[in-house]
């Protein structure tokens, strides 16, 4: 238990470093975060299909597929439905102004997002904790740029520098919030850790292919595609050397 609430505080403060990094005025280039976004969308589709699809459906048998849906759902009803219309990312530009009310439904999509990347971290350690491992590498690669871009939207709605960091704060407790879900899900019922490994799933399964893929595509920068492809080379690196260690 204490490993696994440690590397949530490590994807956590990965958050807030990046909402800190806008606050301290430090220019953060927008290609590193192309770059850190397509790594991290090509890692976690390899994961969702190689690792978490498979998982899931031998866990729970075909039921599985229905708590999969389920997970992207709920990512999709909370980012697009409840909150508006939101992008990953969109507003990371510092010459864009964005209203408060915005500002407000960006920062909730962003909670929704890390408390199930929290959820997905302690679900695949609770498992496997070597899955749990390569499901920590693949949130942790995108941490940085969703601090970086929760913060920028505060600031771009003209909120005051305290209340950017304290999104970026609010998100990284998201992502506890996540992690903790888990254990308390375990002591009701062992089963539920099954199905919270399965949401997360197709949590994972929405980030990368709707909410990260979408905003990639949006690049002109054509080496952004090629590094997709690196982020599965990645995972397939990090899975045999994980294999190999443990």
């Amino acid at each position: 238990m204490f490993t696994i609430i440690l590397f949530g505080v490590i994807a956590a403060a990965a958050e807030i470093l990046g909402g800190t990094l806008i606050i301290l005025k430090k220019e953060w280039p927008r290609k590193v975060q192309e770059y850190l976004l397509a790594l991290s969308s090509g890692f976690i589709l390899a994961l969702v299909f190689f690792e978490l699809i498979p998982e899931s459906l031998s866990l729970l048998g075909n039921i599985a597929s229905l708590y999969m849906i389920i997970g992207y759902g709920l990512l999709h009803f909370f980012e697009h439905t409840i909150v508006g219309h939101f992008h990953f990312g969109e507003e990371t530009h510092h010459d864009v102004m964005v209203s408060k009310v915005a500002s407000i439904s960006a920062f909730a999509g962003l909670f929704i997002h890390a408390f199930f990347d929290g959820l997905s971290i302690s679900a695949g350690m609770n498992y496997n904790f070597y899955l749990g491992l390569l499901i920590f590498f693949a949130v942790l690669l995108h941490k940085i740029p969703e601090g970086l871009t929760v913060a920028t939207i505060m600031l771009a709605a003209q909120q005051p520098r305290k209340n950017a960091f304290l999104a970026s704060i609010a998100i990284g407790v998201a992502t506890m919030l996540g992690i903790l879900t888990v254990f308390l899900l375990a002591s009701v019922d062992s089963n539920a850790v099954g199905i919270a490994f399965a949401l997360s799933a197709g949590a994972a399964t929405y980030v990368g292919a709707s909410d990260l893929i979408p905003e990639i595509n949006r690049s002109e920068n054509r080496i952004i595609p090629l590094i997709v492809f690196g982020g599965m080379l990645l995972f397939y690196l990090s899975k045999q050397l994980l294999e190999g260690l443990l």
